[in-house]
């Protein structure tokens, strides 16, 4: 049964926290509200130094007999990543579970299979165990495009498919 992760109808639909590559020396500066039905992720992408810019939030849910995470964004034609934390951990790091989507001008809806998400740490490629879709924590969004500049996503909805 598909289920809803976050539709964005109040304000207070998830404590949403930006992490920027300042933890490692970056310059990068990302912001995020839930306004008007619709999560907006916006900021300005440093490369030197870092190069990304995130909001997380978590969200406990299963998972299990689902496909993959479909979600209705409109953005500034920038590639993003969505990524799904099960919690699972590594030489002492969280390993992140992340795949790019695209975004335009317009509303779309994109879909993404959990097959596409890559386990990383730090962005380099781990081998781990598949995502343990019955163990979600949380959700996140990426800007890691490796392009500097301003960028802008605005999500309506996080739901399985």
């Amino acid at each position: 049964m598909p289920s809803v992760l976050f539709a964005f109808d109040t304000a207070d639909e998830a404590a949403w926290d930006v992490v920027n590559d300042g933890v490692m020396g970056g310059r990068s500066q990302g912001f995020v509200s839930v306004e008007g039905g619709a999560l907006r992720f916006t900021g300005t992408l440093v490369t030197q130094g870092g190069g990304f810019t995130s909001v997380r939030a978590p969200r406990v849910i299963d998972l299990s007999g689902q496909s993959g995470l479909e979600l209705r964004v409109r953005g500034s034609g920038r590639q993003f990543e969505v990524e799904l934390n099960d919690g699972v951990r590594t030489f002492g790091r969280n390993i992140s579970r992340r795949a790019p989507f695209p975004s335009s001008l317009e509303w779309t809806v994109v879909r993404i299979p959990f097959t596409a998400l890559r386990s990383t740490i730090f962005g380099q490629s781990v081998n781990a165990p598949p995502i343990d879709l019955a163990r979600i924590q949380g959700v996140g969004l990426y800007m890691v495009d490796a392009q500097d500049g301003p960028f802008r996503l605005e999500v309506d909805y996080i739901r399985s498919y």
